[in-house]
């Protein structure tokens, strides 16, 4: 039972990232070495950032006695997690390619490495034990939800940094970012005030995070018709 628990787990997490690979053409652009580099730069970004939170901010502002929804721990980390954008602009620099087969190898390749190494521990530890719990069906359930989150991230990083995006979306762009980087902050806070069931949780982020999609797809659409790509 603990197995199968196991292999489900497993599927919840990675098939959908396969299926992405798979049917986004990646594989026929042969970009599988691409996401891997993609996830080198996350391995990197993420060292810098530990690097950075141990050596400027007290252990203490970033961690509660409790469970509640601490604001200046979230805030801190939001902030630091703005590294995150300075890597998917390194990877979009870095990776050739055009079109919609770049973003989505940066966005792919930096959640598949967070999943891996986030998620995949965390499975082998947990999932594998001699009770059944839905906590790990939420973890990948919401690794799913931050798929979508990386790929609108690559995507609006890579309009923020185009000269020829309209000078009028380029506010939106920039909103779009802000409300993507400390989405921890609102969302989270307003998740922990409203005191919502974690299967609700989950539901609002997914919503939050195509909603979000959905926006940048839509600038995204006009851009790409504009440059012909």
């Amino acid at each position: 039972m603990t197995l199968y628990h196991f292999g489900n787990c497993l599927a919840l997490v990675y098939v959908p990232y396969y299926m992405t690979y798979k049917y986004s053409g990646l594989s026929e652009y042969g970009a599988f070495w691409k996401c891997i580099q993609a996830g080198g730069i996350y391995i990197f970004t993420q060292l810098c950032k530990m690097l950075v939170l141990a050596t400027f901010f007290d252990s203490d502002s970033l961690s509660s006695a409790t469970n509640d929804f601490n604001f200046l721990a979230e805030f801190l980390r939001c902030t630091v997690d703005i590294a995150d954008l300075l890597g998917f602009a390194l990877i979009l620099s870095r990776i050739p390619g055009k079109g919609h087969s770049k973003l989505i190898t940066a966005g792919l390749g930096w959640g598949a490495a967070e999943v891996i190494l986030s998620r995949g521990i965390m499975l082998w530890v947990g999932a594998r034990g001699t009770e059944f719990s839905w906590i790990y069906i939420l973890k990948c359930l919401e690794s799913n939800v931050l798929l979508i989150q990386h790929i609108t991230t690559a995507a609006l990083i890579w309009m923020f940094t185009r000269h020829d995006l309209n000078k009028t979306l380029k506010p939106f762009v920039t909103l779009l970012l802000a409300i993507t980087v400390f989405k921890g902050v609102w969302l989270e806070g307003l998740l922990s005030a409203l005191a919502l069931g974690p299967w609700y949780e989950i539901g609002a982020k997914a919503l939050i995070s195509i909603l979000i999609g959905l926006a940048t797809l839509h600038i995204y659409a006009g851009l790409a018709q504009q440059i012909g790509i």
